[in-house]
């Protein structure tokens, strides 16, 4: 009974082939897992060395908190503002685990190496598991190619920096971004999600040409500030209308 009323919030009752949900995770994690290499380029034209690059793949291993520190690097910016917004930007995965907590049931022993793993599609692929056992594997398998597979086209792009030359020219700093976006819109279903995302972009990109490289997205973070306002207004409006 307690095991049932766990998986209330998966789809329960309809089942889901373990090949399935490998072909599934296997998609994502190649998809994304090879974009490691236009990071790996960027971070070597930022400056970093191989195994700062390297290390940071390894250790951080959440690609728009990565993109982040080398572009505001990049930019000028300082160490301190760079590992700000690469941080806030990482926040958002413990929230994620809170979630995944109650999905995956992992032990205590498993749970830290667990951790490690836990970003937007290992999250995105678990949680669109019908089932317990599907959502392990599926974050699993996602975790783990994306993790091999980041890392070493990681490797490979730091060593092919140099004669790949000026990053910029190539447009592979955007690669990170375009990918997190690409994760990111399917998830703003509602009004208010789409309102305060809208209002992060704005405040993101208008405020790039006046304050110091990380700044910007540090400041963007304040637009999550803006939901309850969103929020009271649609109530308000739902009133009005009701009356």
């Amino acid at each position: 009974m307690q095991e049932q009323n766990a998986l209330t919030d998966l789809h329960v009752g309809r089942e889901k082939p373990d090949a399935a949900v490998v072909r599934d995770a296997l998609g994502v994690g190649v998809a994304v897992g090879l974009s490691g290499f236009a990071f790996g380029v960027t971070s070597a034209g930022s400056g970093l060395t191989l195994l700062q690059t390297c290390v940071l793949s390894l250790l951080v291993f959440t690609g728009a908190s990565q993109f982040a520190l080398v572009g505001a690097i990049a930019a000028g910016g300082s160490p301190f503002t760079a590992a700000a917004g690469a941080f806030f930007l990482g926040v958002r995965n413990a929230f994620y685990g809170l979630r995944l907590s109650q999905v995956l049931r992992l032990t205590r022993a498993v749970r830290p190496f667990a951790a490690q793993w836990v970003i937007d599609e290992t999250t995105v692929v678990a949680l669109a598991q019908p089932t317990r056992r599907s959502a392990r594997i599926g974050f699993v398998v996602t975790g783990l190619s994306l993790y091999v597979l980041w890392n070493l086209t990681t490797l490979l792009g730091a060593l092919g920096a140099e004669a790949i030359g000026d990053t910029a020219a190539w447009g592979l700093d955007a690669a990170g971004p375009a990918v997190f976006l690409a994760l990111l819109a399917p998830m703003l279903q509602t009004g208010t999600e789409r309102a305060v995302a809208g209002l992060a972009v704005v405040l993101g990109l208008g405020l790039l040409p006046v304050l110091p490289a990380g700044v910007p997205v540090l400041v963007a973070a304040l637009a999550a500030l803006a939901a309850p306002v969103v929020l009271w207004a649609q109530g308000r409006r739902a009133g009005g209308e009701a009356r």
